[in-house]
């Protein structure tokens, strides 16, 4: 009986709220960051948007919606996205006539997902991770090491990788917040508004994420980065470090997951997730 009261006393309590040092104040999104990011959020989600982007593209969406296959509509998101932002045509998207150099504006979203597979804390990363801070106003935690000291050197070379990644870019983020978009219409579709996910993800050690707060039977309340790699499939979880978190993801907060596009990530059944607070059970193999 002592334990049961105990545990029903925790769960009366109000959960931990998004630390300050986590969130900014004004974001690009229909909710601010200490709500879309709070323990809360993640149990009764709503949709998220990001400012004028749905309605900016709505000729995009009316085309899809008349679209059954999935398959198709993801051939004409990329069809969509190679004319509109003049990805084939360099030179019209500001790139000089003669110049040697691509990179900048070779930017585009396909190379940003890539290089996330590939290495989450490389620059592709940093871009990502600085997106996600403009766009949903949460902070990165972390990036080839803690970013808790703005004057420590990982820091600066976390700020210094995304602005110089970002700068010059052919509307990269812009190229961002429509895969966003199109990954939310494409859950919604195959999933209902406002459905969860259980999605796993291995680390090597606990202090790999903040504990907000530890509950019995296994639950802590962690406040992970600000975007995450998850998986589907728990065995595939296993060979990324000895302790298994699992967490019930709202749809709302899935940047994107490796079958939206055609040949989009190495990885079998991830799944990029914007970070916050999250409730998660730990497991060990």
């Amino acid at each position: 009986m002592d334990n049961n009261r105990q545990i029903e006393q925790e769960t009366r309590q109000p959960p931990p709220s998004l630390p300050p040092n986590a969130q900014l104040p004004i974001n690009r999104c229909n909710l601010p960051a200490v709500i879309l990011g709070s323990l809360t959020f993640q149990e009764h989600p709503i949709a998220l948007e990001i400012d004028g982007i749905r309605d900016f593209h709505a000729s995009l969406f009316r085309t899809l919606d008349a679209m059954e296959q999935q398959d198709e509509r993801a051939q004409h998101f990329i069809d969509y996205m190679t004319v509109r932002f003049l990805l084939e045509e360099l030179e019209e998207a500001g790139l000089t006539p003669g110049r040697k150099r691509k990179s900048r504006v070779n930017a585009n979203y396909l190379r940003m997902v890539r290089g996330w597979s590939f290495d989450s804390d490389g620059r592709e990363g940093a871009i990502l991770k600085r997106w996600v801070e403009s766009r949903f106003g949460l902070l990165a935690r972390h990036h080839a090491g803690p970013l808790l000291d703005p004057s420590g050197d990982a820091y600066h070379r976390y700020i210094s990788e995304g602005t110089r990644g970002l700068y010059a870019t052919n509307a990269l983020e812009a190229q961002l917040d429509l895969l966003f978009t199109y990954c939310q219409y494409e859950l919604t579709r195959e999933h209902g508004e406002n459905a969860h996910l259980k999605l796993y993800r291995g680390i090597n050690r606990m202090d790999e994420h903040e504990i907000l707060e530890t509950r019995p039977c296994g639950r802590n309340r962690v406040l992970l980065n600000n975007l995450n790699s998850f998986t589907s499939n728990r065995e595939r979880a296993d060979e990324f470090g000895d302790y298994i978190l699992m967490a019930q993801v709202p749809t709302s907060k899935i940047f994107f997951y490796n079958k939206l596009l055609p040949g989009m990530l190495k990885g079998e059944d991830e799944y990029v997730v914007i970070g916050g607070a999250y409730e998660v059970c730990i497991s060990s193999i």
